[in-house]
């Protein structure tokens, strides 16, 4: 199972450092509503890899706080084409946290699916086929 996590609402990036701009306020809450979405789903991940830039990271650790689970960092998440099985390395369950238009393109290699994943929406992957397909207003209210 591959999980696909979009991060956040992010600061504006205007003529900063790109990899150093942080979640928002509204990002954050995302990812607390992505952990505990995840956790009312009864989700055990193996592994959480997450793009080293600092929103992404952010992401990935509000996410799986309450997984009780740690986060790698993995520079094929920063930005570019990426094959999720090939970074998710052979583990079973594994959240992927990373970029658009990188995480809509990986869905549509792997799967076939042709979706726009908005900033704190989540996929799920199992054997190359999408099972589902979370918004952040989803994952929301699925948090509770």
């Amino acid at each position: 199972m591959i999980w696909l996590l979009r991060h956040g609402d992010a600061e504006n990036g205007s003529g900063g450092d790109d990899d150093s701009r942080c979640l928002t306020t509204k990002g954050e809450q995302q990812g607390r509503n992505a952990g505990r979405a995840l956790a009312a789903l009864e989700v055990e991940l193996d592994a959480c890899l997450s793009s080293p830039k600092a929103r992404a990271v952010e992401m990935a650790r509000l996410a799986c706080e309450p997984l009780n689970t740690a986060v790698e960092v993995a520079d094929e998440l920063a930005g570019g084409d990426f094959d999720p099985l090939d970074v998710a390395g052979g583990r079973a369950n594994v959240l992927l946290v990373g970029h658009e238009p990188d995480m809509s393109s990986a869905i549509a290699r792997l799967t076939g699916a042709n979706v726009e994943l908005k900033k704190g929406g989540l996929v799920q992957i199992e054997d190359r086929r999408l099972l589902a397909l979370f918004r952040p207003e989803h994952l929301e209210r699925i948090a509770g």
